[in-house]
This record gives C-alpha cells, sequence and structure tokens, in this order.
C-alpha cells in the first residue's frame, strides 16, 4: 500500500493514539470532585435513562448502576483514563478498542436522542474498528516492544 509521508502501519498508529488522546481529553476535563463526591455525572446519566425511549435503557440502568452510583462514577471515569493510557502508549491495545468500542456503544445507546453524542461516539468506534482490525498495535507500540498480540 502506496501512501504519503508515513507506512500504512504508521498511519494506523497515528489514527490509534489520536483516539486514545480523545480518551484522555474525554477524562481531562471531567470535574472529578463532581463525579466522586457529589455523583452529578450518574445523576445527570440517570435522568436520561429515566426518560429512555427503550425500556431495556431503564431497566439496565437501575440494575446496573443505580444500586452503585458512586462505584459506577469511578468506574467511567478511570475507564476513559485507561482507555487514553493504553491506546497511547500502545498497551494491551486490543483490549483498550474492544474496551473503547463497548463504551461507545453504550454511550451512544444511552444518548440516542443527542445528535451531538451520537456524531462523537460513533467516530470514536469507527476508529475503534479500524485500529482494531488494522492491528494498530504492530507500530510505536508497548505491546510491539514486548511481542505482545
Amino acid at each position: 500500500m502506496d501512501t504519503i509521508w508515513l507506512t500504512g502501519a504508521e498511519w494506523l498508529a497515528v489514527l490509534r493514539i489520536g483516539l486514545g488522546l480523545w480518551w484522555l481529553e474525554s477524562w481531562r476535563h471531567k470535574d472529578r470532585k463532581a463525579w466522586f463526591e457529589r455523583g452529578t455525572g450518574i445523576a445527570w446519566a440517570a435522568g436520561i435513562a429515566a426518560d429512555h425511549r427503550w425500556s431495556a435503557v431503564r431497566s439496565g440502568f437501575r440494575a446496573a448502576v443505580a444500586p452503585r452510583p458512586r462505584v459506577m462514577a469511578y468506574v467511567v471515569v478511570y475507564a476513559e483514563l485507561a482507555l487514553g493510557l493504553g491506546l497511547i502508549t500502545g498497551f494491551l491495545t486490543p483490549v483498550a478498542l474492544a474496551g473503547g468500542l463497548l463504551l461507545n456503544a453504550l454511550y451512544f445507546t444511552l444518548m440516542i436522542h443527542d445528535v451531538a453524542e451520537q456524531g462523537q461516539n460513533l467516530m470514536m468506534a469507527l476508529m475503534s474498528v479500524v485500529a482494531l482490525f488494522g492491528m494498530s498495535w504492530q507500530t510505536w507500540s508497548l505491546d510491539g516492544a514486548l511481542g505482545l498480540f
């Protein structure tokens, strides 16, 4: 495959790193004190889930998230950090890409009414699929250096 400036594998690494930076920015801009101490992030999501048009989202949120809002706040916030760091460094990249794809699918499903959120999550999901099936961990990654995957 002919490309300009970088090889195809290097462009896939650029895509992976860019996606990691996007996840890191999602983590960085969160007001962690509000998320952890006041529960604003999960409370906001609970309001959206309560009015969701799909009963599976409402019941799933009540069963999985509502009973443990503080734990789920930590899960969401630190999952975004772990995804960002994993993709930037290329460590456990296939796991990070699959996890990010799952998180984007959950966000997309919860925010089905919000066109702006749909666009962001679809774009991140597409990047994850391309990086995963393009095996973006082969170049500029700890996975490649350590011979993982």
